[in-house]
């Protein structure tokens, strides 16, 4: 009796796992792109220039990059406004973000010159509280180091959402560390559904088959963004994704229901 009923549970054990196997299905990001290839042209300035000056008046990103000059101890970066979010990369390595109620950060750093990066996420124009007449946006004021003023700042608009992902060049994985663009393909049917799960992955913005999905944030409480049906191609489909920060992450998944944290 025991025996069978073993055997039982044993059957429908193996008769749930193809459903279950098929709810998720792995997407590995085997190629990667250079963000240089969506650089547009820079701006110079001794000061920090709002991306209002830029001619970006709602969201986008703007890179930001300035040489300094370390000792070998522990330096401490303050940025008077940041709007709305910046990801701070020491040469290739990415050392941690600011935000405008987060403004400062503290890191080491090897004696000599180095260069320092800031990547900037201009999420959108303010409509409520305090700062609703204000509507600069990117990195403005004062940008001290250790409390000596930074200047000598090359600006570089990037048109991630204007530019037509079909043709940028991709390779094998630069691990350059920077933010950059991933590709993977995938093999589907177009059915109604199904949900692009980006947990583990940063802030970014997703295509399929070059047509826009949206943007995901680690942050957020929601981790999948929805794939209208009539964006999957019967057989193989091709996902990229721009991601500003590095969380090492290589593939992604589409599941038959929503991620939340």
């Amino acid at each position: 009796m025991r025996e069978q009923m073993r055997r039982t549970l044993l059957g429908l054990f193996i008769g749930i796992l193809p459903s279950f196997f098929a709810a998720a299905q792995e997407i590995p990001m085997t190629e990667e792109a250079s963000a240089e290839q969506v650089y547009e042209e820079s701006y110079s300035s001794e000061e920090l220039l709002p991306m209002n000056d830029m001619g970006m008046d709602t969201g986008g990103y703007v890179l930001y990059q300035t040489e300094i000059t370390t000792d070998g101890d522990d330096v401490t970066l303050e940025v008077e406004n940041v709007r709305d979010y910046a990801i701070v990369y020491l040469d290739k390595k990415r050392i941690g973000e600011l935000n405008n109620e987060k403004r400062e950060i503290t890191f080491g750093a090897t004696e000599g010159t180095h260069i320092l990066y800031l990547y900037v996420e201009n999420i959108g124009r303010i409509t409520y509280g305090p700062e609703i007449l204000d509507n600069s946006k990117g990195l403005f004021g004062s940008a001290e180091l250790n409390g000596e003023a930074l200047t000598n700042w090359t600006m570089t608009p990037l048109a991630v959402r204007e530019y037509d992902v079909n043709q940028l060049n991709f390779t094998t994985p630069l691990s350059n560390g920077l933010p950059r663009y991933f590709r993977g393909t995938f093999q589907a049917e177009p059915k109604e559904g199904v949900y692009l799960d980006t947990s583990g992955w940063g802030m970014g913005e997703v295509w399929l088959n070059g047509e826009y999905v949206g943007a995901y944030w680690e942050q957020n409480s929601q981790q999948s963004l929805p794939i209208p049906s009539t964006l999957l191609k019967n057989g193989e489909n091709v996902l990229i994704v721009f991601e500003l920060k590095d969380n090492g992450k290589q593939s992604m998944q589409l599941t038959d229901k929503p991620i939340f944290k």
